[in-house]
C-alpha cells in the first residue's frame, strides 16, 4: 500500500470522490501543512493555524496509479482559485498537493505542468505542491461524512 495526500477544498466532497476509486483501499480525512500541532476543526477555521483541509488515501498501486489518483484530483476542483473553492474561503480549501517521494513530487508537477499548458483553464493555476508535513486527523464526525448521511458528493 501506498499513500498519497490531496487538500481540493472542502474534504467532505474530496473524500467521496476518491472512495469511488478501484483500488483507494482506505481514506481519512485531517488537516496538514500548518503550524498548530493536533489542530481541531475551530482552530483550522480560524484561519490561524496555516492548516488545509485534505483527504489521506490510502491506495493499492497495482490496482490505481498516482497518477490515476492526481487525475481524480485535477478533476474535482478549480486549481486556478486561491485559497477556495466555491463558496468556502480561507487557505484551508488551498488547492495542494503533499507528495512523500520524488516520483510523487515528479508526476504532480508534470500533470500541473500539463493543465497549466492545455487551454482548459483561463486563469493559472494556484495548485501549491509541497513535501508531506504532519498529517492531524481530523475529528471522527467528518471521517466519510457524506457517506454517512446517504449523500454522494457535494459538488457546487
Amino acid at each position: 500500500m501506498e499513500k498519497a495526500t490531496f487538500g481540493a477544498g472542502c474534504f467532505w466532497g474530496v473524500e467521496a470522490e476518491f472512495r469511488k476509486i478501484k483500488g483507494v483501499q482506505n481514506t481519512l480525512v485531517g488537516y496538514e501543512g500548518g503550524n498548530t500541532p493536533h489542530p481541531t476543526y475551530e482552530e483550522v477555521c480560524s484561519h490561524k493555524t496555516g492548516h488545509a483541509e485534505v483527504v489521506q488515501v490510502e491506495y493499492d498501486p497495482a490496482k490505481v496509479s498516482y497518477q490515476d489518483l492526481l487525475n481524480v484530483f485535477w478533476e474535482n476542483h478549480d486549481p486556478t482559485q486561491v485559497n477556495r473553492q466555491g463558496p468556502d474561503v480561507g487557505t484551508q480549501y488551498r488547492s495542494v498537493i503533499f507528495y512523500d517521494n520524488d516520483d510523487q513530487k515528479r508526476l504532480a508537477e508534470e500533470s500541473k505542468k500539463e493543465r497549466a499548458e492545455s487551454s482548459r483553464y483561463r486563469r493559472p493555476i494556484a495548485t501549491e505542491i509541497v513535501p508531506t508535513a504532519d498529517f492531524w486527523r481530523a475529528e471522527e464526525y467528518h471521517q466519510q461524512y457524506l457517506e454517512k448521511r446517504g449523500l454522494a458528493s457535494c459538488h457546487i
